[in-house]
């Protein structure tokens, strides 16, 4: 096979499904529902985490592979899902950052299927072992960045420009999940008793240390502009007209996002006490905020989360309470982003549409009042049955 020309071949089709006067319109349909004057809930199936089930790759060079699977994650999700993802104008490359997070070497054991692990506790007495911490040193891979910029660029930049992106900065910012891969869920716990101003200690260290790879992102030229098609973690979009479209930014200038899934176990005054002060601290660091993913929000809105300034989305997952955020959201600037249950798609080869569609109508129902989006994620195995995706999007339109 010509692996050049096949990938110059998929360029033409994103460029072509770019150029479609649909995608501009949704598009402008995005831009309307983050300045919150959407006329209609946004529908997103995030495929990332089942998408050997819509395509297999077939190119054999690494970074020829890289290409392929990022152009045809986008086309077949555009022909075969069919939701309300923007099909990019440009083919993303993402800086390359490394660093020993923290000064210290991790342990992981991944399980067979990639998904589950274990990592080593670093911090096993943590108020003796706190003093094992170092500010993380960040260093910028430019060889590597620039070796997939060139490879991309010489094979199809002309028909598809090529766009940096910082994809570290998705996730990175979730400091309790810092915490339990530092010392495991269990010592987690446990310290908000037996130790808890060692708790606190280490939860600033690791707030000032995000601080430092926002600075050092921001010398480096290494923070970009997000208020764009550009992914902004737990499923959702940055779309906005209120932050810097392009050029050199500071974090206050961008979307960011933080969650704390690992604190689900604590009660709403624990959060309050020990993870909430932290995350007010790092929602400061940027212009819109995006919080949540897998956990409950509703036992901790009205003393937390509701006070944060610049919160512009919610996550509300399958295990939080709807109608209680749907009222609040109600009269609050803030986009319920809620996440149904992976159950109906990813658990049975056929989709259950009748206890689907009651399913969703109750969320559809619950929010008329809210502003609303609706994503699919953590799917990981429609079962060889790649249509339920396809049919889930075509009956939450249905009942919009």
């Amino acid at each position: 096979m010509d692996e050049k020309q096949y990938l110059r071949d998929l360029a033409q089709r994103q460029a072509e499904l770019a150029a479609h006067p649909d995608n501009a319109a949704l598009a402008q349909a995005w831009y309307d529902h983050n300045s919150l004057r959407g006329q209609r809930p946004m529908v997103v199936f995030e495929e990332e985490t089942c998408k050997q089930e819509f395509f297999q790759l077939q190119c054999e060079d690494p970074l020829a592979r890289y290409v392929e699977g990022q152009l045809l994650q986008t086309i077949r999700a555009k022909e075969l899902i069919g939701d309300d993802k923007v099909v990019p104008d440009f083919l993303r490359v993402p800086v390359q950052i490394e660093s020993q997070f923290f000064g210290v070497e991790r342990h992981r054991t991944v399980a067979a299927e990639g998904l589950g692990y274990h990592d080593e506790p670093v911090l096993v007495n943590l108020e003796e072992d706190l003093s094992k911490l170092r500010p993380s040193e960040f260093h910028y891979n430019k060889a590597a960045t620039e070796r997939l910029e060139n490879f991309a660029g010489d094979i199809l930049g002309d028909v598809l420009p090529l766009r940096r992106v910082n994809e570290l900065n998705q996730w990175h910012f979730a400091p309790t999940q810092h915490v339990v891969n530092l010392m495991g869920m269990e010592n987690l716990f446990l310290a908000m008793f037996d130790a808890p101003e060692a708790l606190h200690r280490l939860m600033a260290f690791l707030v000032e240390d995000m601080k430092r790879l926002l600075r050092w992102e921001e010398q480096e030229g290494l923070l970009f502009a997000n208020a764009g098609n550009d992914y902004m973690g737990s499923g959702s979009y940055c779309f906005n007209r209120e932050l810097p479209a392009s050029g050199p930014v500071v974090s206050t200038q961008t979307w960011g996002h933080s969650n704390s899934q690992e604190s689900v176990g604590i009660s709403p005054e624990q959060y309050a006490e020990f993870v909430f002060p932290y995350i007010q601290e790092i929602a400061r660091e940027f212009g819109l905020f995006y919080y949540g993913c897998c956990e409950p929000v509703d036992p901790i809105w009205d003393d937390c989360l509701s006070k944060l300034p610049n919160l512009r989305k919610v996550s509300i997952s399958a295990w939080c309470d709807e109608e209680k955020m749907a009222e609040r959201l109600s009269k609050a600037p803030v986009i319920y982003s809620r996440k149904p249950s992976p159950n109906f798609l990813g658990v049975d080869h056929v989709l259950d549409e009748e206890a689907f569609r009651a399913y969703i109508k109750r969320t559809i129902d619950l929010t008329r009042g809210c502003h609303v989006e609706i994503i699919f994620r953590d799917i990981y195995t429609l079962h060889g049955n790649p249509d339920k995706a396809r049919r889930a999007v075509e009956i939450v339109r249905s009942l919009l």
